[in-house]
C-alpha cells in the first residue's frame, strides 16, 4: 500500500438533530419545487431545524440571482454560528462564480453538502483545511434509496460508513485523501487558484450529459496537463446519459474511460453507486479512505 503524508482535513462538529440548518441556492435557478419540498421533509423528519433565506427562490437568467445576492446568501450562512450546516438546493451553474475573491475565514467550520456544481465550493472548501459532503442536494435528495439518504445521515452525524463496492481494475491498494468531483467541473477548475493540490489525493469523479468525446477531451486535458501526477487512485462513479448520438461512429463511454484511465498505473475501481440519475452515496470529502483496486472497495479508514 503506497502512503503519502497528508495535510490535515478538519471535520465539522457532528450534526444533531435539533441543529440549525441554511438552505441556499448558490448556483442555479429553483425549478424542481416539488421535490425540493420533499427534500426539506427528509431533513425535518429527522428533527433538524431547517431555514430558507429570502432569496433562495431568486433567479437572474439561467442563476438563482445576482452573484451579490446569491454570495450574500452563502456568506450568512457560512459565517452566522448558529448554523451548523448548510443544505444547497440544486446544481446546474454558478457556484464558481461566487469564488473570486472570497475566503472559507471562519470561527465555526460547518457540513457543506451538494454536488455536481457544488464541486467548485466542496474543492474550495478542502484546498482550506475543510471537509464537506459530496451528496445528494434537497431537490435529489427524495429520490435516493433508504440506505444512501441512512448514509448521509451517517456522514454528518459522526456514524462509521459503510464500504462501498465496485468493479476493480487492478493495481492493488492505496490510501488517501478523498475528493470527489464532478468531471466537467472539477476540468475547469484545472490550473486556478481553486484547485487544491491533488497529491495524495483518490478521485472519484462521475458525470452527466457528455457524451463520450467530450469525455476523452477532459481527460486528455488531464493528462496533458499534469493534473494527475501524484493521484494515488480513482473510484469512478455513474457517467449517465452520456452516450454518443444515434447514429454517429463512437467509443462508449466505458471504452473511453478504460482508454484514458487504465495505462495511469494507479489503482482504480469503475461503477460505484454515486453521481447523477441513480443512488447517490455520501462521500465525505477530505476523508482518509483506502481504494482496493483488485477487489474494487472502497472503504473509510
Amino acid at each position: 500500500m503506497t502512503e503519502i503524508p497528508l495535510p490535515p482535513c478538519q471535520l465539522p462538529p457532528p450534526l444533531q438533530p435539533g441543529d440549525l440548518l441554511q438552505v441556499v441556492t448558490p448556483s442555479g435557478a429553483i425549478r424542481e419545487l416539488e421535490v425540493f419540498q420533499k427534500g426539506i421533509e427528509i431533513w425535518r423528519s429527522r428533527g433538524y431545524n431547517v431555514q430558507l433565506s429570502d432569496t433562495w427562490d431568486a433567479r437572474d437568467g439561467y442563476l438563482a440571482g445576482s452573484d451579490s445576492s446569491r454570495r450574500h446568501q452563502l456568506a450568512s450562512a457560512w459565517h452566522n454560528p448558529d448554523y451548523r450546516g448548510i443544505l444547497c438546493t440544486r446544481g446546474g451553474y454558478g457556484s464558481a462564480r461566487l469564488l473570486e475573491n472570497w475566503t472559507w475565514e471562519s470561527q465555526h467550520p460547518k457540513w457543506l453538502i451538494g454536488f455536481s456544481d457544488i464541486t467548485n465550493l466542496l474543492w474550495s472548501l478542502y484546498d482550506s483545511g475543510i471537509c464537506g459532503i459530496h451528496g445528494p442536494v434537497l431537490t435529489t435528495i427524495a429520490a435516493e434509496p433508504e440506505w444512501s439518504i441512512n448514509r448521509l445521515f451517517d456522514s454528518v452525524e459522526g456514524r462509521n460508513l459503510a464500504p462501498l463496492t465496485g468493479v476493480g481494475w487492478g493495481g492493488g491498494k492505496v490510501s488517501g485523501r478523498l475528493l470527489p468531483a464532478n468531471l466537467t467541473v472539477a476540468t475547469h477548475l484545472l490550473g486556478t487558484p481553486i484547485q487544491p493540490p491533488l497529491d495524495g489525493t483518490i478521485l472519484a469523479l462521475e458525470d452527466v450529459t457528455e457524451a463520450p468525446y467530450r469525455i476523452d477531451r477532459m481527460l486528455t486535458q488531464w493528462r496533458m496537463s499534469g493534473a494527475f501526477k501524484g493521484v494515488c487512485g480513482i473510484a469512478l462513479g455513474r457517467f449517465s446519459r452520456c452516450e454518443a448520438p444515434s447514429g454517429i461512429a463512437s467509443w462508449t463511454i466505458e471504452e473511453v474511460l478504460r482508454d484514458r484511465l487504465a495505462d495511469l498505473g494507479i489503482p482504480i475501481i469503475s461503477d460505484l453507486p454515486f453521481g447523477h440519475d441513480g443512488a447517490n452515496a455520501a462521500l465525505p470529502v477530505g476523508q482518509l479512505v483506502e481504494l482496493d483496486g483488485d477487489k474494487g472497495i472502497l472503504s473509510w479508514l
